[in-house]
């Protein structure tokens, strides 16, 4: 027995039921007598660390992705444990901050209008997954005694914000396994995480709080802790509507696997010792629970202790200055670029800066507070000189009158309340429209620098730096009402109003709004488009906010640029063809016609506190820039299925198994050097399972500059027996590679990577055959490839004559959704609609069968099952089975005579009308039938 183990134990066994319960709260309590200290869990780390008072703040998360560089990750990973270690001894303590640490994010980035988009690293798990490993050792600091305890959020299938808590997604065996799994698993492995946070929304027909796969973690650390995601727990009764009291719903989540609540504390007491005292929880489902948090607690320096002040001041010191201008660097993507850049300003020569992004340095809602922000504008101005730097911002300024009387809405001076000013027009009375499509407008007052809000107490004031705060009072909407204009609020839908003391209030109503007048100052593309004429070249920042244009709890309705931004960008291109276009956005957007005709095109996330020196260093040449896309890029919105389509296979989505023409395909971007791709070998070329192959190549970089490179290896199955990805990114290197330089990459692959999820047998299986090895510059652009052949047992048929079928384990399906066949166990399928399907693959009958059972959940009146062979329309029919109403448990077991068949076949369930099953089995008269056994294996 371990130290960490032994003393868990001893101090359980001295702890009251009370204490017990207490520690299961976010909020522990001290106990004095034996030792313990407060503490508590969570602290956001998802791109620098957020505390009360300023620390780094690096690009964001996708940004970080765009590097492909483990090695950066854990860099930044020890600056968040320098900075947190800094401020942990701070008197009186910083509440947001504790060892327990909520990051990384390392759900998929499946569908690039997730409003969460920027939190997360990639569509790919394998990129995902070496990204979080290095980061969170990083965090984790020494293996035998942790500094920071590392979480992983948010689990699983989490990629949609609208109508999470109540709309059940689908995730089938396969993409579960495959796909949405090992970025939670491979950490774990790993042995780099101490905790998982489930996510808000519903998989399968449960909150992801009470999920079955919640045992899947424990698989592979039975000591990994469960924490609630904020008030999640209460939100599977208030929400998901899945309980119907706190009682049942926190009883639940804790036999479900949740160890720590993360909820008010009245409503989580209660409902625990109310669910204690009615039977629902024992303390055998408490220790538990309590023993992973202290095994967590204890694996941890100081645990037990209060930390002593260091005397040293650890927060953005030089060197973390160094690195978030590094990181920066590292992350931009050059998508496209005909010869403009780098740009080369020569004496005497101009470079206008343009668009709404040129001079800000947004942040998100998961960044920290940066000690200082360099923008774009700043970082130009300090390479280039400030008198050859020209800066117009291209948005426009309005005025608004009141349509009755003609008085300004105005700031007046030494006040930031809105209110009706007599007299000629002034800056006080001028506002900068900052236009972000679907999100609304941000009006700036010029007279005070402040964005227009509204406050708590209903009254319009200017008094906002920046859009920043959980509900963001600052966008509008100017309505029009016949030949005049109302202002709404966005987030409320309040309109504004003018009182009796003139100040500006909302209003409910809009026949109590009133009426205004809207006043163009001036144009700000005609002004963009005029400074763009008169440089030598023009660099134009546009793109999205991150609190407006998608964010947690809200989803984009589209991939589009605002509207108002691409008419700049095109006008700015008329006036000036050498133009390079810098998209700054936490996820793709749809650009193709700025792509056809922008010279030089880029993308960067928002980039932290040094956003404008990194990007300065690269447009200026002072450094090559070597990112790439960690997601696709589509053309339209078109070219993606519904949000709430998890099926990457069926869907086709992602790079994995799109078959679309990407704008900008995943692994995508540019350098200033031409790199060069030979050689590529596998050796052996003859491998098995349970062995291992070395994969090399020769990359050249024939100039003209120095550069890094990012080498992608990708395989694809070339005698696959069931949908495999057409490509599949399995190993990556970023690479530095000087002018006239070779460099030689080898990968070593375990042969058991090629392997997929076998729904017949429930486990990881290799198929023998070929499997093409693709080195390239991005999943599109493969310059050279290599055969291994996989000498392996082929692939036994499914057997559905002797053992019972998970209705959930189909090969294909068509109309049919994956329901949860009891509260706390179990998975089935929903059939929507008539003529509904599923698919088992290669079904071997043995020698015969003539009987179907089946579990049935019940369906329309008359709803029957067919079971058809080798088609779902034409196939033989052998028989079906009649949908009975279920018992009580809400299911029944029927049986049904079938047609004799026998051999091997692809076997059909179709359904004549909407109805649920759990599982079935074929079979001879009087032969019992097995349950079908999950054997688990290692992917790793």
């Amino acid at each position: 027995m371990t130290s960490v183990e032994s003393r868990a134990q001893a101090i359980l066994a001295q702890l009251t039921l009370d204490e017990k319960i207490a520690m299961l709260y976010g909020q522990m309590p001290a106990v004095d007598r034996l030792g313990l200290t407060e503490f508590h869990t969570g602290g956001e780390a998802v791109h620098g660390l957020v505390a009360s008072s300023p620390t780094t703040v690096f690009p964001q998360a996708v940004g970080l992705a765009a590097t492909w560089n483990p090695d950066l990750m854990g860099a930044i990973g020890s600056v968040i444990l320098a900075e947190l270690e800094a401020l942990l001894p701070a008197d009186p303590p910083d509440p947001r901050l504790g060892r327990n640490l909520w990051a990384p994010v390392v759900n998929l980035l499946r569908d690039p209008r997730w409003g969460r988009n920027e939190e997360g690293y990639s569509e790919d798990p394998h990129l995902t997954v070496a990204l979080a490993v290095a980061y969170c050792r990083s965090l984790r600091g020494d293996a035998s005694q942790w500094r920071v305890a590392p979480t992983l959020k948010h689990f699983t299938a989490s990629n949609h914000e609208n109508d999470k808590f109540g709309e059940s997604v689908s995730v089938r065996p396969r993409v579960l396994h495959e796909y949405d799994l090992p970025p939670f698993l491979e950490p774990i492995r790993a042995g780099v995480v101490a905790s998982v946070m489930p996510s808000y929304n519903v998989v399968n027909g449960r909150p992801n709080h009470v999920s079955p796969h919640l045992r899947l973690l424990r698989e592979e650390d039975p000591d990994v802790v469960i924490i609630a995601d904020g008030h999640a727990s209460a939100d599977i009764v208030k929400k998901s509507h899945f309980y119907e009291n706190f009682t049942l719903g926190f009883a639940g989540a804790l036999r479900a696997g949740l160890d720590s609540f993360t909820d008010d504390l009245k409503v989580t007491m209660t409902a625990l010792y109310d669910a204690f005292r009615l039977g629902l929880l024992s303390e055998e489902d408490i220790d538990p629970a309590v023993g992973r948090i202290l095994r967590m607690r204890l694996r941890l320096t100081d645990a037990f202790q209060t930390p002593a002040p260091t005397g040293t001041n650890r927060l953005n010191t030089p060197d973390h200055e160094r690195l978030a201008r590094e990181a920066m660097r590292q992350s931009i993507v050059l998508l496209q670029n005909d010869g403009l850049l780098p740009l080369h300003p020569e004496d005497g020569r101009t470079v206008a800066v343009l668009g709404p992004l040129a001079d800000r340095v947004c942040r998100d809602w998961y960044g920290g507070i940066p000690p200082y922000r360099v923008t774009p504008l700043d970082g130009l101005r300090s390479q280039v000189g400030d008198s050859r730097v020209v800066f117009v911002s291209g948005l426009d300024r309005i005025a608004l009158r009141l349509a009755a009387g003609g008085d300004y809405l105005a700031v007046a001076s030494g006040d930031d309340a809105l209110r009706v000013a007599a007299g000629k027009l002034t800056d006080a009375a001028c506002f900068d429209v900052f236009d972000w499509g679907e999100g609304g407008l941000c009006l700036r007052s010029v007279g005070n620098g402040r964005f227009l809000s509204l406050t708590s107490a209903e009254q319009l004031r200017c008094d906002k730096l920046e859009p920043y705060d959980w509900n963001i009072m600052e966008t509008f909407r100017l309505v029009r009402d016949g030949s005049s204009w109302l202002l709404q609020n966005h987030f409320t839908g309040r309109y504004a109003a003018i009182g009796d003391d003139g100040l500006a209030v909302v209003v409910p109503d809009a026949d109590a709004a009133t009426r205004l007048d809207l006043e163009v100052v001036h144009r700000g593309t005609e002004m963009a488009a005029e400074a763009a004429r008169a440089a030598d070249a023009v660099i134009v920042l546009v793109g999205t906010y991150p609190h407006i244009n998608g964010r947690e709890m809200r989803d984009r309705d589209d991939l589009n640029l605002p509207a108002a931004q691409e008419e700049l960008t095109h006008a700015v291109i008329d006036a000036n063809p050498h133009t390079a276009v810098v998209l700054v956005t936490g996820h793709p957007v749809a650009v193709p016609r700025i792509a056809e005709r922008a010279r030089a095109l880029l993308w960067s996330s928002h980039g932290g506190q040094e956003f404008g020196n990194g990007l300065a260093d690269v447009l200026l040449g002072v450094c090559s820039p070597a990112g790439r896309l960690p997601q696709t890029w589509p053309r339209d919105v078109e070219d993606l299925p519904d949000i709430r389509d998890y099926d990457i296979i069926k869907s086709r989505l992602t790079y994995l198994y799109s078959d679309r023409d990407p704008l900008f395909a995943f692994g995508h971007g540019l350098t200033y050097a031409e790199f060069r791709y030979r050689d590529l070998a596998v050796e052996p070329p003859v491998a098995a399972p349970g062995g291992r192959v070395t994969i090399t190549g020769v990359i050249d970089n024939v100039g003209p500059a120095d550069s890094d490179d990012v080498v992608q290896l990708y395989v694809r199955a070339l005698d696959s027996p069931v949908p495999r990805p057409r490509r599949e990114l399995v190993a990556f290197d970023r690479i530095m590679v000087p002018v006239n330089a070779k460099r030689q990459v080898e990968f070593s692959l375990a042969v058991d990577r090629l392997s997929f999820w076998d729904v017949g047998r429930g486990r990881f299986a290799i198929a023998p055959g070929r499997y093409e090895f693709m080195l390239g510059r991005s999943a599109t652009a493969i310059e050279c490839t290599a055969i291994l052949t996989v000498q392996a047992p082929e692939l036994p048929p499914r057997d559905l004559s002797t053992a019972l079928v998970r209705a959930v384990d189909f090969d294909d399906y068509e109309a049919v959704r994956i329901i949860d066949e009891t509260p706390r166990q179990g998975e089935a399928v929903l059939a929507s609609q008539p003529g509904a399907w599923l698919l088992f693959r290669d079904a071997d009958l043995g020698a015969g069968v003539d009987r179907v059972v089946a579990r049935l959940g019940g369906g329309e009146p008359g709803a029957r099952i067919e079971v058809r062979l080798d088609h779902p329309v034409n196939g033989r029919l052998l028989g079906d089975v009649d949908v009975v109403e279920p018992d009580l448990r809400g299911w029944a077991t029927v049986e049904a005579p079938l047609a004799p068949a026998e051999g091997r076949h692809d076997l059909y369930l179709v359904f004549s009308a909407p109805a649920r099953l759990a599982s079935f089995a074929l079979h001879r008269s009087a032969h019992e039938f097995a349950p079908q056994q999950a054997v688990p294996v290692d992917r790793s």
